[in-house]
């Protein structure tokens, strides 16, 4: 027996396996004992293992091995820094790979927001297609922040990409987006009427106490007075399955225009959300080439300064824009800031232990223990969101 770190892992569907393991024979365990049988001879236990070790805080698993130990990674607040330079060549090369080679398309479709992740996934596609072959939709609703199509319009402009502006409040209203929604808020909140604002948060404090995640309903009146509930969970899930119609809508427009162009769609998610599922199932999560997945927020940000996009989107705090009240990303689903939540991520999928990331992070070892927890229970939303249909038989395409 040797006391080791897991192997490099590959990078499949937004989660992480060992190399040359079936991904299907994968298991995950989480927050539990650390199972008895010795699960490593049928060839599944290295992220098991070292997903539990993370959790408990171990500093080592114990698995066989004809191999050498690898040493463990050296860990600090500067692991995720990136040569852009490099980075930008790389994600070039592989857009025009994809979009080219593999899909067969003239050129790509990007939704626009004006927010950091879809400002660089316009410009890393104008660099490695041409700006001709590139076209940006803006797709505003009610709810949308004011300066939400003027950023997309500043960073259109800066890139040189043609766009069309289309909004999409009365396909929303045809759906009945907006009155379910209402009609849900208004179980908890019965005054709840026109000139009314609303968001939701999770629950705060999530590395101070040890807690179960749940969220709150946030209304403000026309007066300015906000009141703050806690959702049951009917509320909660209708207001969701109603909300996510604005992701589903534009992914349908953005379709819609690729494929009368022959063009490829851009999906913008970051690491962080691409590996801890925020994302819509059939809305913002689907896509055909997916550029920054593999990319931290953080270094998306580095990326963002390195190609020039104006300030306003390179200084500007992560959000949804999707509920009528300014709403974080920090708040509604990560209930950490984007360069805590980095660091966290690469530590946890880096088997570095809770006393080593505490002490590069300035947390106490229980804190990093919980947030680690959390981890485990959103990849496990994520898997559920990235996992294709269910067959009675299993089909081989050739």
């Amino acid at each position: 027996m040797r006391s080791i770190k897991s192997p490099p892992t590959a990078h499949i569907e937004g989660f992480f396996y060992p190399p040359q393991l079936d991904k299907n024979d994968i298991r995950r365990s989480a927050g539990k004992s650390l199972p008895q049988k010795p699960l490593y001879r049928k060839g599944l236990a290295w992220y098991t293992f070292a997903g539990i070790a993370r959790i408990f805080g171990r500093q080592h698993i114990n698995v066989p091995t004809n191999g050498k130990p690898l040493a463990r990674a050296a860990f600090n607040t500067k692991v995720l820094d990136i040569d852009c330079k490099a980075v930008v060549e790389r994600i070039s090369e592989m857009i025009r790979e994809a979009v080219g080679r593999t899909l067969h398309r003239r050129g790509v479709v990007v939704a626009v927001s004006g927010g950091v992740d879809s400002s660089v996934c316009a410009v890393l596609a104008a660099k490695a297609l041409g700006a001709e072959r590139v076209h940006a939709l803006l797709l505003p609703e009610a709810d949308s922040a004011a300066q939400t199509t003027d950023k997309g319009k500043l960073v259109c402009g800066f890139a040189g990409i043609e766009y069309d502006v289309e909004n999409i409040t009365p396909t929303l209203q045809a759906l009945g987006c907006y009155r379910r929604r209402d009609e849900a808020i208004r179980r908890v909140f019965p005054e709840y009427a026109d000139g009314y604002r609303q968001k939701i948060t999770l629950a705060e404090n999530l590395l101070g106490s040890e807690r179960v995640n749940y969220f709150n309903l946030v209304v403000e009146s026309p007066a300015g007075l906000q009141e703050k509930k806690r959702m049951p969970v009917d509320v909660y899930l209708q207001i969701v399955a109603a909300t996510n119609m604005k992701q589903r809508t534009r992914k349908l427009l953005e379709y819609y225009h690729a494929e009368r162009l022959n063009y490829a769609v851009v999906g913008t998610p970051n690491r962080l959300e691409y590996d801890l599922g925020f994302f819509v199932r059939g809305g913002d999560g689907l896509a055909d080439v997916k550029p920054i997945a593999h990319l931290y927020k953080t270094q998306v940000y580095a990326l963002a300064r390195y190609l020039g996009l104006p300030d306003v989107i390179c200084n500007q705090t992560p959000s949804t824009d999707t509920y009528s009240l300014p709403q974080t990303q920090e708040e509604f689903y990560f209930a950490l800031s984007y360069d805590q939540m980095d660091l966290l991520l690469y530590a946890f999928l880096h088997d570095i232990s809770t006393d080593q990331a505490g002490a590069a992070l300035g947390l106490q070892s229980e804190q990093v223990q919980r947030a680690y927890r959390d981890i485990v229970a959103k990849q496990r939303a994520a898997e559920r969101l990235s996992r294709p249909a269910l067959l009675v038989e299993q089909q081989d395409v050739d």
